[in-house]
């Protein structure tokens, strides 16, 4: 069987790669402290898990309407509202099994051939893999000279006649960096100067730390909203992963032609996971200040901890769950007999000697660095940081 040319040009998610290697050697047994998913390890919210039981009691377990039920799209409308100040009708919201498949559609929606997207990097892994599906192309923008935060004046001269979108995502995986109002309301008002969309993921909104805050790209600048397609969900603000359920906001002509497109590759979200999303944004308010306060501890010993380790350089992570640092210095070394050639090679020696796992940096477009995640307990970041400062004191 030949396999198609879209499919043999795909690269493998890394995140869930590593993720499934960490897997199969805790299956053998072996201790491993996986720091690899980007996965709050907390409990859904009891209230949404009560919502799920009263859903198949009362036989809510039918097909909804494929944009998702109307009381789920009016209670992202009302959060939206309260949170942001922004005004979006039901009609303009478009309920999905996850986030991740709703910005495939979105790019199927917006991507002709040759159709180009400016995507700052280091940038989430399935960016650029969806947008080949289509066959566009990424016209990557490197961010790890300027803290992470995209520079205005390189966006500007990045664009072509062929600039479809830019792909934002704030706070950002894997860096953690939290967008100004000045970057958004410069990337705003190229937007509107070039006539681009703006694919704004923002699924880490509830989770920023310090004296960072993360703020909506239309709060900042309301002129460009009939030009950007919001992407959230329920998955890492409430800890409700597994259960599916992303959203899209967005004018409502786009929208409609993006339930279009949903319609004909998954249908409709899971009826159960919509009503237990509905309980988690009107009360769960509590249990996301709970796990936020617990993330900012663990934030602060990851940082310390790998801030007293040699030959790796740390950006502070100012949201999301992920610490991200540079380890180039040890590119060329050797531990033990093996040579470090690559981040790739760094992570694979990680796991497979010290069994902790890591996400390398190549898999976000910026080779030389690692990706770990905090969203563990304090206990596993203890013993997870004490392997990883003893592999790098053993490297030569």
């Amino acid at each position: 069987m030949e396999l198609s040319q879209r499919v043999a040009r795909m690269e493998a998610s890394a995140t869930l790669a590593m993720t499934a290697k960490a897997k199969a050697l805790q299956r053998e047994g072996k201790p491993v402290i996986s720091f690899s998913a980007g996965e709050p390890d907390f409990d859904s919210p009891h209230c949404a898990q009560e919502a799920a039981f009263e859903a198949i009691k009362t036989g809510q377990t039918h097909y909804t309407p494929n944009a998702g039920i109307p009381e789920l799209r009016e209670a992202i409308a009302e959060y939206y509202s309260k949170r942001f100040g922004l005004k979006y009708e039901p009609a303009q919201i478009v309920v999905g099994s996850g986030a991740k498949p709703l910005l495939y559609f979105a790019f199927g929606c917006l991507i002709n051939p040759d159709d180009e997207v400016i995507v700052p990097v280091p940038a989430w892994v399935s960016y650029v893999e969806q947008l080949k599906l289509f066959d566009g192309k990424e016209i990557l923008i490197d961010t790890s000279k300027t803290g992470y935060v995209p520079d205005i004046k390189q966006i500007e001269g990045a664009i072509t006649p062929k600039t479809k979108a830019i792909m934002l995502n704030s706070p950002n995986n894997p860096t953690g960096a939290v967008y100004s109002e000045k970057t958004l309301k410069g990337i705003a008002e190229l937007a509107l100067k070039h006539k681009f969309v703006v694919l704004y993921d923002e699924i880490y909104e509830r989770m920023v730390y310090g004296n960072a805050k993360h703020y909506n790209i239309i709060q900042i600048c309301p002129e460009v909203k009939d030009q950007t397609i919001i992407i959230n969900g329920v998955s890492k603000a409430y800890a409700m992963t597994g259960w599916r359920i992303g959203y899209a906001l967005g004018e409502k002509k786009l929208m409609s032609a993006l339930n279009d497109f949903q319609g004909h590759v998954t249908s409709n979200a899971t009826s159960i996971s919509q009503w237990a999303s509905i309980a988690a944004i009107k009360k769960a308010e509590s249990d996301i200040g709970t796990m936020v306060q617990a993330f900012e501890k663990r934030r602060s010993l990851i940082v310390k901890l790998l801030n007293e380790m040699p030959l790796i350089k740390l950006s502070m992570p100012e949201g999301a769950f992920y610490a991200w640092f540079d380890i180039s210095e040890t590119i060329g070394k050797k531990w033990r007999e093996h040579e470090i050639t690559d981040d790739t090679k760094f992570c694979q020696l990680l796991l497979e000697h010290k069994y902790v796992a890591g996400v390398m940096g190549s898999a976000f477009m910026t080779p030389g660095y690692v990706r770990l995640s905090y969203a563990s307990s304090e206990d596993d970041i203890r013993e997870g940081m004490k392997r990883i400062k003893e592999f790098l004191t053993e490297i030569k």
